[in-house]
């Protein structure tokens, strides 16, 4: 698949995401990739530089352009950790680790990501709002509870499945409690 149809689709789905999630200016997406996935090969085995930057190209300007935070979840070699804007860090008062993701320890997406942020800073743990699983990746860790599955137009990026996420509130009181339908 070319970088411009993986674009395309990881526009669309961000697009649906963002409307089905119902998020807000200073939430965040927490984005788990396997650009070998994308490409039609078995998540980590074949690093995609380009395909990663097209997933980016894609998701990365809807976000901002509504004031919504990136986060990159790192595969397993950085154990997970995510790749975020260090003003995200600073706000939410999280430790700095030190790490550089690179391709074949830390993936393409969150190395992407990395190049491209302002002023990257590599954390641990993250509660994200909303999700996308790009290949199997994992990222529920990254989501605040309670998540909730969102089935989107589209299921995948590329040749790589892709599950989304967003989350609600968690439920409280007993059997005279009211909800508030929006929060739903």
């Amino acid at each position: 698949m070319k970088p411009d149809e993986i674009r395309t689709q990881a526009a669309a789905v961000t697009e649906e995401l963002l409307t089905q999630a119902r998020l807000e200016a200073g939430d965040i997406v927490v984005v788990g990739c396997s650009s070998s996935e994308v490409t039609g090969s078995r998540i980590g085995t074949a690093s995609s530089t380009e395909a990663a930057e097209a997933i980016l190209d894609g998701i990365y300007p809807l976000l901002t352009k509504r004031g919504i935070w990136l986060a990159a979840q790192c595969c397993e070699h950085l154990n997970r950790a995510l790749i975020i804007e260090n003003e995200l860090r600073r706000i939410l008062r999280l430790p700095r680790l030190n790490a550089v993701p690179q391709p074949k320890a830390g993936g393409s997406f969150a190395s992407a990501c990395y190049r491209r942020f302002q002023e990257p800073a590599a954390v641990e743990h993250i509660q994200a709002q909303a999700g996308m699983d790009i290949g199997g990746t994992l990222i529920g860790m990254h989501l605040q509870e309670v998540a909730v599955p969102l089935r989107l137009s589209q299921n995948h990026i590329g040749d790589a499945i892709l599950l989304c996420a967003r989350t609600r509130p968690k439920f409280t009181g007993g059997s005279r409690a009211v909800y508030d339908e929006k929060l739903l």
